[in-house]
């Protein structure tokens, strides 16, 4: 089993009217409810406003793979919380952020960048495919238009993406990198764009199958018990016989 941690900030889904309409139950809640439909995944939710943002010490050592959302609240987050995740990827924790969460503290850490963008509301978005033999891609169609989202435009201020799964182009005619992978130490991450919270992106069937598909890609190999240089004398069998 994949050990998944869904995480959200749980902002704007107890004051927009606009957003408790379409997530009711939050958007980590949505998330979790699809992923809970594939059996490899055990999945569990943690919000910003709960004890350590939901991320205790036994929760982030139990999770594979945390994703991630937030997007007003920012600030809010705990700096050492967000020195925890950026050291458990490290490790060897996978790392999906979604959308705002290019300006989120761990991403930011992961990163080294400022994650600055070009943005405006309410843009049609045709979300390609660029590399279909990716994992993140399987089963999904050559493009998924999407009727109303928020537009990210270029230049991304990100490091290049070890590899490039989806670009997006707008109506406005902006494009974007829309679906990008890192390695970081032992850990993957990647960055999916779609998924602005006034727009119901997460409930499209694609969409899901596209971050279904990137906690099975991020889910880790191994994980370190912790980060160190150790030292390693040359045990018996390996050394040179003369």
């Amino acid at each position: 089993m994949i050990n998944v941690t869904v995480w959200n900030e749980f902002r704007h889904e107890k004051t927009d009217e606009e957003v408790i309409k379409i997530y009711p139950d939050g958007i980590h809640n949505c998330i979790a409810e699809f992923l809970k439909k594939d059996k490899e995944l055990s999945v569990k939710s943690a919000t910003l406003d709960e004890n350590e943002h939901g991320l205790t010490e036994k929760v982030l050592d139990e999770t594979d793979v945390l994703i991630w959302w937030g997007h007003m609240a920012h600030a809010d987050v705990s700096d050492g919380i967000a020195a925890k995740v950026h050291e458990r990827v490290l490790r060897g924790m996978g790392f999906i952020a979604l959308h705002s969460a290019h300006i989120a503290k761990p991403f930011l850490k992961l990163m080294g960048t400022s994650g600055s963008l070009k943005w405006r509301l309410d843009d049609f978005e045709r979300l390609w495919v660029v590399s279909p033999n990716h994992p993140i891609a399987e089963g999904i169609d050559e493009f998924i238009d999407i009727e109303t989202e928020e537009m990210y435009g270029e230049h991304f201020d990100i490091p290049t993406p070890d590899e490039l799964v989806f670009i997006s182009w707008f109506e406005g005619g902006e494009v974007f990198r829309s679906g990008c992978c890192w390695n970081r130490g032992m850990g993957k991450v990647f960055y999916f764009r779609p998924g602005h919270e006034t727009n119901p992106t997460y409930h499209v069937p694609q969409i899901q199958r596209i971050i279904t598909n990137a906690v099975k890609w991020a889910a880790p190999k191994q994980k370190l018990e912790k980060l160190h240089c150790p030292n390693v004398p040359i045990s018996p069998e390996k050394q040179r016989k003369n």
